[in-house]
């Protein structure tokens, strides 16, 4: 294996998987390439569950801005992790404090977004990188790597949105998805990524995968996403002017144009995820 193939070992324990129940939580990330169109893919898919009845909480462990706006809210000045969860003792790494589990920090230390949607997020760089918000990287990978624990979570939908490539997956930023929607464009690196995406999580992780074409033009553009995947795609996304309008304008797209062709496409998205959830019961 090259190095750039490469995937670091996952950093919590390989036998930590979720405890089953009936179908299964409706637990999942969105991973792929950079600007594949995760993030408005993962906040719109949020919102149009919170629509069809779910509790969700939206999980932005990217350090670039981009959910919270697909979300239709403005980026949290603050993460609430930072200043009110988590506590460094005089000896050791920062934590979550005492008594703060899964269910206390989506309860008490999200941002309420549209719909009811919940979102809890990494925290955002700046131009000092994540130093300054290492109290809420700490919180949240302990909040994550917990979420199995939360058993009145179950009946919540959880979105995560990745940042760009397979090392987020590899390190354990979401080990609580049982589904990864990896969002490939018609070009080969944005196939590649993909397929490493897959690789991690088919494997280490033991996650299922559900492909979507994103930012297609026609067929062509399908066919060369199923053709460099070596495999079938669930979905296309089509590219959609009024993602960039809503962008321009700091909206989400799901609020600036409800009836465009993306919001379409993420609706019957959603309607795959769930019922892959009830086959799986």
């Amino acid at each position: 294996m090259s190095p750039t193939t490469a995937v670091r070992p996952p950093l919590w324990p390989v036998d930590m998987p979720l405890e089953p129940r009936p179908g299964g939580p409706l637990w999942l990330a969105v991973a792929g390439k950079g600007g594949a169109g995760k993030s408005v893919i993962s906040g719109t898919l949020a919102r149009v569950l919170a629509r069809r009845g779910h509790h969700v909480l939206a999980i932005d462990s990217d350090p670039m801005p981009g959910m919270a706006h697909s979300l239709g809210i403005p980026e949290p000045s603050t993460p609430p992790l930072l200043m009110q969860a988590a506590v460094k003792p005089e000896k050791g790494p920062w934590r979550l404090k005492p008594g703060i589990g899964p269910v206390a920090v989506t309860r008490r230390f999200t941002t309420p977004a549209p719909d009811g949607v919940r979102l809890l997020q990494l925290g955002k760089a700046d131009q000092d990188g994540l130093a300054p918000v290492t109290a809420s990287v700490s919180a949240f990978l302990q909040t994550v790597r917990r979420m199995h624990e939360a058993r009145s979570l179950y009946d919540w939908a959880i979105v995560g949105d990745l940042p760009a490539g397979p090392r987020q997956p590899a390190a354990g930023f979401s080990p609580y998805a049982r589904l990864y929607v990896v969002v490939v464009e018609p070009t080969s690196q944005s196939a590649l990524t993909g397929r490493r995406v897959a690789r991690i999580a088919r494997g280490p992780l033991g996650a299922d995968v559900l492909f979507v074409a994103s930012k297609i033009t026609g067929p062509d553009d399908r066919w060369l996403v199923e053709r460099l995947l070596g495999e079938p795609v669930a979905l296309e996304v089509p590219r959609d002017l009024a993602v960039s309008d809503a962008e321009r304008g700091l909206r989400a797209v799901i609020d600036a144009a409800p009836r465009s062709p993306v919001v379409h496409a993420v609706q019957r998205l959603a309607d795959i995820i769930q019922a892959r959830t009830l086959e799986a019961a």
